[in-house]
Formats: C-alpha cells, structure tokens, sequence
C-alpha cells in the first residue's frame, strides 16, 4: 500500500507563482531578487496556513539558486531552519548565532529561516538583536510569526515587514478544485465553497478538512456530504423551514427543528443561522448586493428564487425576528420555547396578507 501524502505536503507550492492568494508578497519579493534589493532580515507576519514558512522557504531556494549553491538533485546547502517554538532558549540563539559568523562554503549566502518566532525568551530576543541589527554580509534572516504584538519593538525596527492576509473563499475554492481535478475526486462546487469558508482564510486548514472529506466521501465530495462531516446545518435545511414559514405551517415548521436538534445541532446557533439566512435573501433582492452573500453560485441562485416570494419588509421583520431570539436565548429559563416562539412569529409573517387577499375577493 502507498503512503499517503496529505495534500498540503503534495501541493505545497515550488515556486512564487504558485502561492495562492498572497500575490502581493510573491511580487515583491520576486522584484527585490531580481534586482538586488533584498532585505537582510525579513519578518512574514499573518495568520497560520496562509503560507508564510512556504514563501520562505521558495524565498530562501531563489537566493541559492540565483547563489549557484543548489545541487543538481535541487539541494540546498545554504537554507537552516529553527523552530523556535521548540528552540526558543537563549542557548539555542548562541548557537545560532555561533553558526553565522561562518562564511558559506559553497555560494555568497546563509539563508536562516525562524518560524514562530514570537515563542522566543525575552533573553532569546536580545541576544538577537546584535546579530539582527549588524548581520554578517554572508547571512539572510527570515523570521515568520502568527502573533507580531509579541515581538519587541527593537526587533521589529530591524525587520522589512510582509504581512500577509487571509486568503479568499473564492481563492481557496479554486484551489480545491484544481487538486479535485488533479486526483480525480467528483465534487460539488458548493461543497468546496463550504470547505473554504469553514477554513476561515487558511488554506492549510482547507486542504486537511478537503483530505477528510474526500475520504469519507469515496471521492464524492457533496454539499449534503460536507455538512454532515463539518457539523453545518445544510442551506437547504433553512430553505426549506423559510418556505414552510412563508406558507404559514406552524406544525410543518416546528417539526422540521425538532428533527434538526434531533440530530445534536445547537438551537440557538440555528436561530443565528436563520436570522443570517433571512439577511441573505434580503442581500439577493437587489443585483448590487447579491455578492455579499457568501455562498457557491448554485446555492445563490437558490436564495435568489426565495427572496422574491417575500417582500422587503417581510425579510426585515424575520431578520428582527432572529435577532430578538439569538439576543434573549441565554437569559431564557426555557431557551427552546424562545425559538419556537421566533418560529412561529416568523410563519405568521404572511398571513395577515393571506386574510387581506380573501377578504379582497
């Protein structure tokens, strides 16, 4: 049986073309190489899994190559890199430091990657900061952290700054579609934009939650399939209740949340979720904010059809509705029966216009 490689191992980018969502570094960065601009010490802040350590380490093998210290099987020999999540000692920075006061061997270059490097001691950070601040010709530093208010202000000064941002659900969708269709795996597009958006902009988080679905999907990779795995009330589980509501069955409605909190979803993160959901269609009345709504294109087109059965007002009394119940939910001594109530409410929206038609004819 083959080992397994997870697909943030197999895909991680090579090459700065390939970094997904941080053009805006990669360019830079690229443009500093070719023209001799480059920075001695650099500090890639942003959030995890958004490809700080990646860029680094493709940032590291174009010095060497443009160096002429890469081996012919693509080795290397002038990139170290410390984890000071680990090594975060004063102890282990001497030795770091011992360690680049040596010229290279092979090339003009040292690269020295620093990941986490706001885990560092406060004796860490200052027997540092002399290196950092009159580094040897021969050495590059390139310092990558999740949590840049950790790190002393002296420090900071030293460094050329790239913050990195969270990278976009739609950015992270189309990866995923790439690697789908690289490997075969059948998908859902709406199903990805789901994994994306769960991900919260780190596409490493993506990737793992993507492996996950894929095998528990045999490589059918559904909507219905993604949110039972990741625990996310289906978009068509609202749709439906706001279609009952709309056709004022109280019954119908109270028994399609019995089933939901049947199967352990939370009540009252179903009644923020509806609230959300009344604020979607709202957003999918008017072409101007339809692409404020963050779902998969199938699925908008969906809200689209629902919204026109409801007049404006209607979806802002429910919005209310929503919002009343989510705000008194944890101060309720019967938090159930204040959804029930917003339930109800909410399938009673249309029917004094239902009276006022009949009594019309």
């Amino acid at each position: 049986m083959e080992n397994f490689i997870v697909s943030a191992r197999k895909y991680r980018p090579q090459q700065f073309d390939t970094v997904v969502g941080q053009s805006h570094i990669t360019d830079t960065l690229e443009h500093a190489i070719e023209e001799n601009q480059l920075a001695q010490a650099l500090l890639f802040c942003g959030p995890r899994g958004v490809g700080k350590t990646t860029c680094a380490r493709i940032l590291a093998r174009k010095i060497n190559e443009k160096d002429g210290s890469v081996s012919e099987d693509g080795f290397a020999y002038n990139i170290y890199e410390l984890d000071a999540a680990s090594n975060n000692s004063v102890d282990d920075i001497r030795e770091l430091i011992d360690q680049v006061r040596f010229a290279p061997q092979v090339g003009k270059y040292k690269v020295y990657i620093i990941d986490e490097v706001h885990m560092l001691s406060s004796a860490a950070f200052n027997a540092f900061l002399k290196t950092l601040e009159e580094p040897p010709a021969h050495a590059i530093f390139i310092l990558a952290t999740t949590e840049k208010h950790k790190i002393i202000p002296t420090i900071l000064s030293r460094c050329q700054i790239y913050d990195f941002k969270r990278i976009t659900i739609e950015d992270i969708q189309g990866h995923l579609r790439n690697i789908a269709q690289k490997e075969s795996i059948q998908y859902e597009d709406d199903a990805l934009y789901l994994i994306a958006q769960k991900a919260d902009g780190a596409l490493r988080d993506a990737l793992s939650i993507f492996d996950r679905l894929s095998t528990f999907s045999q490589k059918n990779i559904t909507l219905a399939k993604a949110a039972e795995v990741l625990n996310i009330l289906d978009y068509d589980q609202y749709l439906n209740i706001v279609d009952l509501a709309k056709e004022n069955k109280i019954p119908e409605v109270l028994f399609a949340f019995n089933e939901i909190v049947k199967k352990g979803f939370d009540p009252h993160i179903f009644i923020a979720g509806l609230g959300n959901h009344f604020r979607d269609l709202m957003m999918a009345q008017n072409n101007r904010t339809i692409e404020l709504i963050e779902v998969g294109e199938k699925t908008k087109m969906k809200f689209m059809e629902q919204s026109q059965k409801w007049s404006a007002q209607q979806l802002i009394d429910g919005i209310e509705i929503c919002n009343h119940a989510d705000i008194n939910y944890k101060n309720s001594k019967n938090p159930r029966l204040t959804v029930e109530i917003a339930l109800m409410q909410l399938s009673s929206l249309t029917a004094n216009l239902g009276d006022t038609k009949k009594k019309s004819s």
